[in-house]
């Protein structure tokens, strides 16, 4: 006989290799054929609700890692949610509008814009939307993330749309809503308006120039033959200016060279001598700011005033303390310039060209405006000096091209109005990681107000009307009426219809005595689509609530999107869309670049996932500092497959181990468990109480790195090494190897639970081996509830103090090995000479020493002083190895004397042979 055939060893058909690229879609085929998030959802009806709100990616291109990384997360979070209390659904959701897609219609597609109406490009905006939302959802389905894919938000579909309009005329009523005249971010590339939260810094190459304007008006403070000197960066809009801003408590000094006389800042003098290259100033005179006020100076080209007034946004970081005011393209001029009652001039068309306003430089792009002013400038003697700086210049996020200020009329909401309530929301909510707060708080505190008018044609149209007087109309009545059409027939019918078929029935208004009505042309920022998402999915949706429990989303959404939701829902409802917000970094290369195609430094989640896996891409998600920028790299994903590969092989152990065990009929109590055993379920225990925290603050590295430390600490390297001495050598009920099963058994079901959130097809993959469950899924079942054991605390101080003595044991056992005093462990022989208190510890342990140390057999030697020479010395043990007498057992390994007592197994020690004659007896 071949005493192997005797050995209860491992027997499952759980596979030993993941093979997950090809298992997986297996996986989820099964899910959808199951309806595994129906199933979920109908489970924890009648929980309390968890709404994680989905923020909408937008639906143009392939998946990369920042997708990725952040619907993983989303994931991990919404499946825990779901196991542990809670009814928790997840919406996607997906962002339509926008330029990317008109732009994607007319280069890539090749469709003339020119050559059909409006209503018919944007039916053909939409369909490609729909084409690209189709795409990423697979990909986002193939990362494994569960979620309502097929009944999704959508930011054209008509029911969003209608109640964005509400949030629009909610704002309005409210008086948040209006229109004006003011300098706001203009892309040129775009021919539109931006919001902040479009805006993108880039370094530009800009021409540095220092002007003089001769003062024409000294009011009696000037004598009339000084120059006031103003830097600029941006020659072209010298047309444009009106004015020169001066702050009222700065000192300005007067200075003489070369017989003439210039006004700077005191502070700046200095630099400006460098920058101008003056030998010996001499200061003639000193003034403050305000004693210049409403001084008058020459335009140095062309026959008109500019006006000196004074204002605290002047500083004196850098330039002149004397600047260059132009109310059409800056904020800040616009504002000192309304002040004092200046013009608005705005000489720059919507595509970025010269107009008729800035004689001379007609039809010249602004940007090849600057070489051809500057020349004037120099032509009439007023350009002091001229170089060219590299500096962070705003630009638009889309076209990456840099954009300018322009005043336009446009339709604002209001931020001055609920600035106060804005950041007391933002204050009452839970911000991880907690400098989010600060962040969004200083963002808020400053910006302006938010320019929601887009001059494009694919988005929701600004849903107002203008009387035959050009006034603007907005009543609950026009609301309320364009948001029932919308519903009905989506935004496109604003396109299809005249304004009076748009209107209500018989509708009149005072601006209108003849009943005439215009529509508004511009579409609303795609910010404030996602932004309404809280009323437009939050509430529209009988399955959701607001506010949401958490906002999960990038970085960079601190300007974006938990900005513009802030806005809409507190202007609406006086309250955040959420109580809680939790950001994550971006993804970088292994080098911490931005990823980017012109680099060739990208990897993409398909490429990670035909290569290892989705639950590999999941494993590294759990594993990185998230809340920080992520460096991606193959060796990454190595890493981690090797720290998956264990986990596996840990799932694979206890599966093969069980094979034979039925936990209803073969468990054993906890209190009739060795304490060795107990041990170990306290471990599992307090791996549960860990990992439950972990989940619940977003710390899922910690849960990575717990469940692998348990699998390799605990089990494999212990719990597990020893226990096969006992699970394939007793017989199939002998006492210790039911309870070492009945702790297999408990921790197998406790990590399918606890690493199924993160590793989502191996967890169900696993399930579907373990005998004795119901659920068809470990989807639906609960987490591992924490247990409250007697005595655990001074049980696993006990033991943590054997694993240290047993660590010196190996480490002894590892020194004799390289001494080539012995083979495997179980060659050894040791003798352990104690002091007091490694003598207790000894001898309260009623286990088995030579099965838990894996050696061949273990005497106490006495104490430590009577150790011999050759004796290892540790901190509170000194350990003998020596080579065991006896023979090897052919079924146990075990070296012992016993081996051929019975002479019906002469190659097998007493126990073994024990053990057959039961097993053939019974």
């Amino acid at each position: 006989m071949e005493y192997k055939d005797t050995l209860l060893m491992p027997k499952t058909e759980f596979p030993m290799r993941g093979n997950l690229p090809n298992r997986e879609p297996d996986i989820q085929a099964k899910w959808a054929e199951m309806n595994i998030y129906e199933k979920v959802q109908k489970r924890t009806v009648g929980r309390p609700l968890y709404v994680l709100h989905d923020g909408p990616p937008y639906a143009n291109g392939d998946l990369h890692m920042g997708h990725a990384l952040n619907k993983v997360l989303k994931d991990f979070i919404v499946r825990y949610k779901s196991m542990s209390g809670y009814s928790a659904p997840y919406v996607p959701g997906w962002d339509t509008h926008g330029l990317p897609i008109e732009t994607a219609l007319t280069k890539n597609k090749k469709v003339n814009r020119k050559e059909m109406s409006v209503s018919e490009f944007r039916k053909l905006c939409e369909e490609y939307a729909y084409e690209q939302i189709d795409s990423q959802r697979q990909q986002f389905m193939r990362l494994g993330v569960r979620g309502d894919w097929f009944n999704p938000y959508i930011t054209l579909k008509p029911e969003y749309e209608a109640q964005q309009i509400k949030v629009f005329g909610e704002m309005a009523k409210k008086g948040y809503i209006y229109k004006g005249l003011k300098p706001v971010y203009w892309s040129p590339s775009s021919e539109s308006a931006l919001a902040e939260a479009e805006i993108e810094y880039q370094d530009k190459r800009s021409a540095s120039i220092y002007v003089a304007f001769p003062v024409k008006d000294g009011k009696g403070v000037l004598e009339g033959d000084e120059k006031i000197i103003i830097w600029t960066t941006t020659p072209w809009t010298i047309p444009a200016n009106l004015g020169i801003s001066l702050h009222p408590e700065l000192e300005y000094s007067v200075v003489k060279v070369n017989e003439e006389k210039f006004v700077i800042a005191s502070a700046l003098l200095e630099e400006v001598t460098k920058v101008l290259e003056w030998e010996t100033p001499e200061v003639v005179k000193t003034l403050k700011g305000l004693d210049l006020d409403k001084v008058v100076a020459k335009h140095p080209i062309y026959d008109r005033e500019s006006l000196v007034m004074v204002g605290e946004h002047v500083t004196t970081e850098s330039g002149t303390g004397c600047v260059h005011t132009a109310p059409g393209h800056g904020e800040e001029d616009f504002i000192v310039g309304k002040q004092y009652g200046l013009d608005v001039l705005c000489p720059v068309d919507e595509k970025g060209y010269m107009t008729s306003e800035a004689p001379g430089f007609e039809g010249l792009f602004y940007d090849e405006a600057n070489k051809p002013i500057t020349e004037k400038l120099q032509e009439v003697g007023a350009l002091l000096s001229l170089s060219f700086i590299t500096h962070s210049y705003p630009h638009d996020w889309r076209t990456k091209k840099p954009t300018i200020f322009r005043a336009t009329a446009q339709w604002f909401a209001s931020i001055a109005d609920i600035r106060q309530e804005l950041l007391a929301a933002i204050q009452e909510t839970k911000w991880v990681p907690t400098w989010g707060e600060t962040r969004l708080f200083n963002m808020v505190r400053d910006r302006g107000d938010w320019c929601i008018s887009r001059q494009r044609v694919w988005g929701v149209p600004i849903p107002v009307f203008y009387g035959e007087n050009g006034e603007p109309i907005i009543t609950d009545e026009t609301i309320e009426h364009v948001s029932g059409l919308f519903r009905e027939h989506g935004s496109n019918i604003w396109f299809e219809r005249e304004a009076k078929d748009l209107l209500p029935e018989g509708f009149t208004h005072e601006s209108s005595p003849n009943g005439q009505f215009t529509k508004e042309t511009d579409i609303m920022d795609v910010w404030f689509d996602s932004g309404s998402s809280h009323q437009s999915v939050l509430v529209e949706r009988d399955d959701l609530q607001r506010p949401a429990d958490l906002y999960l989303e990038g970085s960079d959404q601190y300007r974006g999107w938990f900005n513009s939701s802030l806005s809409t829902s507190v202007a609406v409802t006086g309250k955040a869309p959420y109580k809680a917000v939790l950001s994550h970094g971006f993804t970088l290369d292994e080098q911490g670049r931005k990823m980017s195609k012109s680099i060739g430094n990208v990897i993409l989640p398909s490429k990670v996932i035909n290569q290892f896996g989705a639950d590999i891409l999941r494993l590294w998600v759990a594993s990185v500092d998230f809340q920080s920028d992520v460096r991606v790299s193959d060796n990454g994903f190595k890493q981690v497959s090797e720290v998956y590969r264990k986990i596996r092989n840990t799932f694979r152990f206890l599966l093969g181990n069980l094979a034979d065990f039925d936990h209803q009929t073969d468990s054993v109590s906890y209190e009739n468990l060795r304490e060795v055993d107990r041990y170990i379920l306290v471990k599992l225990n307090k791996l549960v109480e860990k990992v439950r925290k972990s989940y619940e603050t977003y710390d899922f590295a910690a849960v990575y790195h717990s469940v692998h430390n348990f699998c390799t600490i605990e089990l494999s390297s212990f719990y597990l090494d020893f226990a096969k001495d006992i699970l394939y050598i007793e017989s199939a009920n002998q006492n210790d190897r039911r309870a070492i099963q009945t702790v297999l058994y408990e921790s197998l079901l406790s990590l399918t639970k606890l690493v199924a959130p993160i590793l989502s097809h191996t967890a169900d993959e696993v399930w579907e081996y373990i005998q004795g469950v119901e659920e068809e899924s470990v989807q639906l079942v609960d987490m591992p509830e924490v247990t409250q054991f007697a005595g655990a605390k001074e049980l696993e101080q006990k033991w943590d103090q054997f694993m240290s003595l047993r660590d010196d044991v190996l480490k002894a056992l590892e020194i004799a090995r390289n001494e080539k005093l012995i083979g495997k462990s179980l060659t050894a022989s040791i003798t352990l000479f104690t002091n007091d208190q490694s003598s207790a510890l000894l001898t309260s342990i009623k286990e088995d020493l030579k099965q838990l140390f894996i050696v061949s057999d273990v005497k106490l030697g006495g104490a430590v002083e009577n150790a011999p020479a050759e004796a290892k010395a540790f901190e509170n043990v000194s350990i003998l190895i020596e080579v065991a007498e006896g023979e090897t057992c052919d079924r146990c390994w075990i070296v012992t004397p016993t081996v051929g007592q019975d002479e019906s197994h002469p190659t097998l020690c007493s126990r073994c042979a024990d053990v057959i004659k039961q097993s053939y007896s019974a």
